[in-house]
């Protein structure tokens, strides 16, 4: 019987960024900010249940595979304090359409939101997005998350869908049948 292989290696250690590389005054005291690696896979999917704290996130560390922080960490961040994650933003450039860049799954630990931590990685995420020549940024939440919802019209998002469905527009079976997201979208410009 063969034994299954150790899990791909990043090809470099995580990537510190530097403060400059944040909109000035973003960084709040005692927080460092890096690229993911995939050994931070782990941690992050296992405070997901814990951050988002209701009945639906049983299976939300399903949508976000390691393979996000073997293949996509150049574009994602990690922010860490003394007790460890504070959050992270997991987003990506789209193969597709190199205009647009995608924002996948983000969460701040519960004890530090309303900071504007979440504000700062978002942020720090336009920029990058637009240095790399994107014009827009998408993002996708479901139509029971309303604080999701709340936060994304609050940075500048536009809600886009097809039909109404909890009281609020969104795409019918957007990831499957049943499995319907409310859009947004952003433009950089």
């Amino acid at each position: 019987m063969n034994q299954p292989a150790d899990p791909p290696h990043d090809p470099q250690p995580a990537d510190p960024l530097r403060v400059g590389a944040l909109p000035a005054g973003s960084l709040p005291p005692g927080l460092a900010l890096r690229r993911p690696t995939s050994a931070d896979h782990a941690r992050v999917t296992g405070v997901i249940r814990e951050w988002w704290g209701h009945p639906a996130t049983s299976t939300l560390p399903l949508v976000l595979p390691r393979l996000f922080f073997q293949h996509l960490a150049d574009t994602s961040f990690i922010a860490e304090d003394d007790r460890g994650l504070a959050a992270f933003l997991i987003g990506f450039r789209s193969q597709s359409d190199p205009r647009a860049a995608y924002i996948h799954f983000v969460g701040v630990r519960p004890d530090l939101r309303g900071g504007g931590l979440a504000r700062m990685l978002y942020e720090a995420f336009f920029a990058e997005a637009r240095a790399a020549g994107c014009v827009r940024v998408d993002a996708i939440t479901g139509p029971a998350n309303r604080r999701s919802q709340a936060f994304h019209r609050a940075m500048g998002f536009e809600v886009t869908g097809d039909t109404e469905i909890d009281g609020v527009l969104a795409w019918r079976d957007y990831d499957g049948p049943g499995e319907h997201r409310v859009g947004f979208t952003r433009s950089l410009s």
